[in-house]
């Protein structure tokens, strides 16, 4: 029942943000995309040939790469679809205004530095965030877990350190999830335990189910049985043979091993 009004309570989101034209407007979303276009470096020029503000029809920023609207005449963004261009730079800026994203995509570019902690507030509706394949860094962002209806989140081959927030637990509507190849330290959270061990390989000292056991294992002795009664027989013989050697030496080189007149002499007798 829980599952079903989750279900009812998202549809009516969806609706809410593809029918008002009340809540988010037009002209926010189009300074959106120019603070995004302005944060980050285009070397291959994808942006800047494609993104031009000089039109003044309702939805013509549906025809730019990388952009979906909720409907084609009207501006207001669906979805960012900006993986794979060369960008360069920081996280984008200006996202905030991009009140009615449910999808971004970033994955594939050269885009470094921390993933702003605040993201959950500048895109709440996120149904996935991809940002793989960049070389981002620091810590997870914990109020990621307030993102209730995302539905993957990859944050594979980066260079983020730390635990995987364990607030994560809350992000029940996760069916992809992947931080392979990072930084990461610590336990997996139990409500991520379910993914394969792959979506969470090359992070030496992250632990848990799928993977190894966080506890380290403490390292058991065998007790090794001696055979007693034949090292003694081994010994004896040992002994026996020295002393015969010792003896016919000392015998036939005494200078060699006593120092003593007395002793020698004594040696000599016997």
């Amino acid at each position: 029942m829980l599952a079903m009004a989750d279900d009812i309570k998202f549809l009516l989101l969806v609706l809410l943000l593809s029918c008002s034209t009340l809540c988010f407007g037009s002209e926010a979303d189009i300074q959106c995309l120019k603070s995004v276009q302005q944060s980050v470096n285009d070397p291959n020029g994808v942006l800047k040939s494609s993104w031009i503000f000089k039109n003044a029809t309702e939805g013509y920023i549906c025809l730019f790469t990388g952009v979906e609207c909720w409907h084609p005449d009207e501006n207001r963004i669906f979805s960012l679809r900006l993986g794979n261009l060369g960008l360069q730079g920081s996280f984008p800026r200006g996202l905030q205004n991009c009140s009615s994203v449910t999808g971004m995509d970033l994955s594939n570019n050269n885009l470094s530095g921390p993933i702003p902690q605040e993201i959950s507030r500048e895109m709440p509706y996120l149904t996935f965030l991809d940002l793989s394949y960049n070389s981002f860094s620091g810590s997870i962002p914990q109020n990621i877990s307030n993102m209730t209806y995302l539905n993957l989140l990859n944050l594979q081959h980066n260079q983020l350190s730390g635990q995987i927030p364990p607030q994560f637990d809350l992000l029940t509507r996760l069916i992809a999830f992947n931080v392979a190849e990072n930084l990461l330290s610590g336990p997996i959270p139990p409500l991520l335990q379910n993914f394969p061990a792959s979506n969470f390989a090359g992070n030496q000292r992250l632990c848990g189910a799928p993977l190894h056991d966080c506890t380290p294992s403490r390292r058991r002795w065998r007790p090794v049985r001696i055979k007693l009664h034949r090292l003694n027989d081994q010994s004896s013989i040992g002994v026996a043979v020295g002393f015969v050697m010792g003896f016919l030496v000392a015998f036939y080189f005494p200078r060699c091993f006593v120092c003593s007149v007395r002793l020698r002499a004594y040696v000599v007798r016997i």
